[in-house]
Formats: structure tokens, C-alpha cells, sequence
């Protein structure tokens, strides 16, 4: 299937490494141009050359901005004023008891995971509505609907983002733009796979053990019963962001390996 991105520019927020570094290069493979975005310029580099050495001709912008910040995503704006496709993949997460959770981790979330998103989407969402064609997807989770106990302010911001997602769609409505959120299940991203890791050297059991475990105790309810790819969640989002979609508009697309329970 075309998936019609050739010379599409998409704007992926977050990403040098994990999901975001997948969904950029699943795009470039489709021949969408593309915004690498993180907040060091080495890793934006190095995360950008790798794209441009599997795919010879890949057209690769750099962006080294922390976009938890108006400042930041001020700073990439400026240097990409326009884009066809919007990833808003940018996300922190951190293991807290909600007792522990203070008004500076609250924030600090919100701020990154939902903020970051918005800011952009209102700046891009004009020009794509004056070209009248245009994708907005947020990068949510499985724990915007069954929120976790573990990290509530985490599955706070993953709610707030299938709200933002769909209150733009019903304001774009009867235009070529859409906006939706993706809801991604447990991956082996850069961050679990660090946790994964330390599980394993604490308690002295094998990765596969700890993610054996994890599904049993943490997350029964999923159908994979294992972690999901990066590549796997990219290759959704590609779909999302693809000309052939144009019927998904205000959707929360389960992505989550089957983990939400609830059919509708």
C-alpha cells in the first residue's frame, strides 16, 4: 500500500531514540521528510545520521530543543515553521506513589506531556488547515484509560491527550485535517528497557523473567503478553499519518497490545 507521505515534512517531537525514534524513521522510509527532535544536539545528530545512513537520500532536519518549554518549542518553530504531519510523541514517565507526587512533579508532567503537544498543534494546526490537508496525533497510552496506580500523573497526561486529540478533531471538522491519539501499551523503549535491566540485576532473574512477571502481576489483561516494539507502534502511526486515512478522525486507536479490557 502507498501510503501516499512522499515529501510529506513531519514534525516528531521526542524523537532520538524509543517510539519516536521509530515513528521518524518508519516515515523516512515512506519518503516523508523529516524533523528529528530531543534535547541535546549529540544525540539529535547521531539519531539523524543513523536514519540518513540506512536510507540514502533521506531528507533529515535537526532540532535540538527542549520542548517541555513555551521556549523550546518557540525555538523549534522558528527553525520549522510549517509541517504537513504532526507527531506529538514527547513523554516522560516515572515510577511514584501518588502520596509522593508533589506540585513540581504534577506540573512538570503536564507541562511535557501535554503542553508540549498542544503548543505545537496550535501552531501547526493554521497553515494545515489553510492547505487544507494536515495530521495531528498524539502519542497516548493504555494508561490514559485504566490509570495506574503506580504513576498517576503519568496516566493523567495520557488522558489529557485523548481530550486534546479529539477536542481539535471536532474543531477541524469537515476539513482534510484530523487529529488522533494513539493508545501504545507497554513497549520495549529506551526507558523500559533500562527498568527491565535494573529488575533484573535486583532481584537476579532474567529480563525475560521480569517481563514474564510483569504481564502476569502488572498487566494482566494483555493479549501480547509481552512488550510491544517500537517498530510495531511505528507502523501504526504511519498508517494514521497516511493520505489512506483519511475516515480516522477524533479516534483513541488502541495500539496496546490488547491490555484495555473495554470494547468500545
Amino acid at each position: 500500500m502507498d501510503l501516499g507521505l512522499r515529501g510529506k515534512l513531519a514534525v516528531v517531537s521526542g524523537s532520538t531514540a524509543g517510539i519516536g525514534f521509530a515513528i521518524a524513521r518508519t516515515l523516512a522510509r515512506e519518503g516523508a521528510r523529516i524533523v528529528i527532535n530531543g534535547r541535546t544536539e549529540k544525540r539529535v545528530s547521531a539519531a539523524a545520521e543513523t536514519i540518513r545512513m540506512e536510507m540514502r537520500g533521506a531528507e533529515v532536519l535537526e532540532v535540538a530543543a527542549d520542548l517541555g518549554t513555551a521556549a523550546g518549542v518557540k525555538q523549534l518553530t522558528e527553525q520549522v515553521p510549517t509541517a504537513d504531519i504532526l507527531v506529538n510523541n514527547l513523554g516522560i514517565f516515572e515510577i511514584k506513589p501518588f502520596l509522593e507526587i508533589s506540585d513540581e512533579d504534577w506540573l512538570r508532567f503536564y507541562e511535557t506531556n501535554v503542553l508540549s503537544g498542544v503548543r505545537l498543534t496550535r501552531h501547526y494546526l493554521p497553515e494545515m488547515l489553510r492547505k487544507n490537508w494536515g495530521r495531528v496525533i498524539f502519542i497516548s497510552s493504555e494508561s490514559g484509560q485504566q490509570i495506574p496506580s503506580e504513576m498517576v500523573h503519568y496516566g493523567m497526561t495520557k488522558t489529557a491527550q485523548i481530550a486534546v486529540a479529539r477536542g481539535v478533531a471536532e474543531s477541524v471538522a469537515g476539513t482534510n485535517v484530523t487529529a488522533n491519539s494513539v493508545l501504545v501499551g507497554p513497549t520495549a523503549s529506551e526507558g523500559v528497557g533500562d527498568f527491565v535491566q535494573s529488575m533484573a540485576l535486583q532481584q537476579a532473574i532474567s529480563k525475560e523473567q521480569v517481563e514474564k512477571e510483569f504481564f502476569e502481576k502488572v498487566r494482566p489483561s494483555s493479549l501480547l503478553k509481552r512488550f510491544e516494539t517500537t517498530e510495531e507502534i511505528a507502523a501504526v502511526v504511519a498508517f494514521i499519518a497516511s493520505t489512506q486515512s483519511a475516515s480516522i478522525s477524533g479516534a483513541a486507536v488502541n495500539a496496546d497490545g490488547g491490555v484495555i479490557r473495554s470494547i468500545l
